[in-house]
């Protein structure tokens, strides 16, 4: 059976633009495209007022409200829609092993957000064992004004050299093959002790550990230039911390594509942890950010 582009909705303007999003990427990948919708059945509990059956024909109207307007602009795409009860972290998690990917919504800058509540959103990144795509309403908005704007923008891939992974490495190169666009890997790398602890700096061995990097970002890049030929790819090496880099790069992407490592994710009395590169990147960058799960 062929997987789909799953995406998580709740009629926010988020989950709208991860709607369009997924439809979007959905056609790139030839794919069918299914939305979900989780209710709480112990939430509708807590709110009487509203009533069960209020909450219940709003738990059916929002996807199907949802898919009927992506027909409208998608009308030769195979779209399904479905509400599922449970906990959202727990449901999309389970959503996400039959999908070729995840796309959700995200309120950036603080929690990632959509339709979950606090750190549920986060904890849906750091144990989903797929890719996982999160887009800001505001991507949505430009897309209103301007009929697939980000066209030619670049995808953005972040790069450990030291780390590399295959999974995360293609997943860039096939979604720059995709949109038919160029891809930027953006490589940080730390300054030697003597600059962080305010010694005089050696010109000549930053411009040696400079070249080194450089060099080590091509070697690692050189196999998938050869597997990917009609790809452009700009590197781009540079000193200080890959975050500040990758949020940078986000403003003039269409992408920005980061990894998490899943041997590493763990649990804390502060939420889930997916890397400090990976969080603030969610966190900050302004266009949509996949993160792509590998060992």
């Amino acid at each position: 059976m062929s997987r789909s582009v799953t995406v998580g909705v709740d009629g926010s303007n988020e989950s709208l633009a991860a709607a369009e999003w997924a439809a979007r990427e959905a056609r790139l990948r030839g794919l069918p495209l299914r939305l979900v919708y989780v209710w709480e059945p112990e939430r509708y509990i807590q709110a009487p007022l509203l009533g069960g059956e209020t909450l219940q024909h709003w738990a059916e109207r929002i996807p199907r409200d949802t898919a009927e307007e992506l027909r409208l602009r998608h009308p030769d795409m195979e779209i399904t829609s479905d509400q599922v009860a449970g906990r959202p972290g727990t449901v999309l998690a389970d959503e996400a092993r039959g999908a070729e990917l995840l796309v959700l919504g995200s309120r950036g800058l603080s929690s990632v957000a959509g339709f979950m509540v606090g750190s549920v959103g986060m904890a849906t990144v750091a144990h989903t064992q797929r890719p996982v795509v999160l887009v800001r309403a505001e991507h949505k908005a430009e897309d209103e004004r301007a009929p697939r704007p980000t066209a030619t923008r670049p995808v953005v891939l972040g790069l450990d050299t030291e780390h590399p992974d295959d999974s995360v490495i293609e997943f860039a190169f096939d979604a720059a093959a995709r949109s038919a666009t160029a891809l930027h890997v953006v490589h940080g790398w730390n300054l030697p002790p003597h600059f962080a602890y305010g010694l005089p700096a050696d010109p000549r061995m930053n411009a040696q550990l400079a070249a080194q990097e450089a060099d080590s970002l091509a070697e690692t890049l050189r196999p998938w230039r050869q597997k990917f030929p009609a790809v452009e790819v700009v590197e781009r090496s540079r000193s200080g911390k890959p975050a500040h880099h990758l949020v940078d790069a986000s403003h003039d992407a269409s992408l920005v594509v980061v990894g998490r490592r899943t041997r590493r994710t763990r649990r804390s009395p502060l939420g889930a942890h997916i890397g400090p590169v990976t969080h603030a990147v969610l966190h900050h960058a302004t266009s949509p950010v996949a993160v792509v799960p590998h060992d």
